[in-house]
């Protein structure tokens, strides 16, 4: 029994341990990429990150908890020290990012975005602050158009339009009320956050664009759209970058749906000999 339930413990234990030793090389690599750039490295990455114990997965999202500690993470940093930000998220909760967002724009140092894999929505929001974008040649942005509940805000305003008003019902026209308002002030955020990079009409353009819903809310914008939009894009993805994603894994499954030999292959590298 005594063997059986140290057994116990260290199966139970095991999960924490394994995390705390995670966070630990999270911390090193970011404190190395931060003295090499001589930067604030802040972190946004949502992944659905569980314990082994408890196996339930967590969905996540920029909410207001990573407001703030981004926005303190920013005040604790001088003005003028280069800010570089991480991002991986679906997006999130529009007050949430206009508020990462807002002090991304008003922080006097460089703002880089690195886009390892993707950032959506409100993620793209923080991005579009920056004063620089870097993404990998894959990785992807998307519109920021607002989203009332379950439905895009510019999809509502167009059903509510195509009907005379007198067969819309009341809730309809509410929703396509709230989709103006949401719409219009999107399209004036996004137009002052490009104010400083831009004149002032293709500021309005690009505004206009990723706010109106031209694409569905999940269009992916690759780093050449990006480019032909105008955005300041760049795929200069330092390695460090690459390998500090590497250190927030998804949750761990009985078996993986990706598997490969996990070391980097380079063109004088020859192919491991047929067994």
């Amino acid at each position: 029994m005594g063997i059986f339930w140290l057994f116990f413990m260290l199966s139970a234990l095991q999960p924490i341990i394994k995390q705390k030793l995670l966070e630990a090389s999270r911390k090193r690599l970011i404190a190395m990429i931060e003295r090499e750039r001589k930067s604030r490295v802040v972190m946004l990455v949502h992944r659905q990150e569980t314990m082994s114990l408890l196996g339930f997965p967590v969905f996540r999202y920029i909410d207001i908890n990573d407001s703030e500690d981004v926005i303190r993470a920013i005040h604790l940093t001088d003005p003028e020290i280069p800010l570089d930000l991480v991002l991986h998220t679906p997006g999130g909760l529009v007050l949430a990012a206009t508020q990462i967002a807002r002090a991304i724009f008003k922080h006097k140092g460089k703002v880089t975005v690195f886009v390892p894999h993707y950032a959506m929505s409100g993620g793209t929001l923080l991005a579009l602050a920056a004063d620089e974008i870097v993404m990998c040649e894959h990785a992807v942005l998307g519109p920021v158009d607002p989203q009332l509940g379950e439905y895009p805000a510019a999809s509502i305003l167009k059903a509510a339009h195509q009907k005379p008003i007198a067969e819309v019902d009341d809730k309809t026209l509410i929703l396509a009320d709230q989709a103006e308002k949401a719409i219009a002030q999107m399209r004036q955020e996004v137009t002052e956050l490009l104010a400083d990079k831009y004149p002032a009409e293709k500021a309005g353009e690009i505004a206009k664009l990723m706010t109106s819903g031209t694409w569905t809310h999940d269009y992916p914008i690759t780093c050449e759209r990006a480019r032909d939009l105008e955005l300041r894009v760049n795929s200069n993805m330092p390695e460090n970058m690459m390998r500090l994603m590497q250190l927030y894994p998804q949750p761990v499954r009985r078996q993986s749906s990706v598997e490969y030999v996990p070391v980097p292959y380079r063109s004088s590298r020859r192919a491991a000999p047929e067994q």
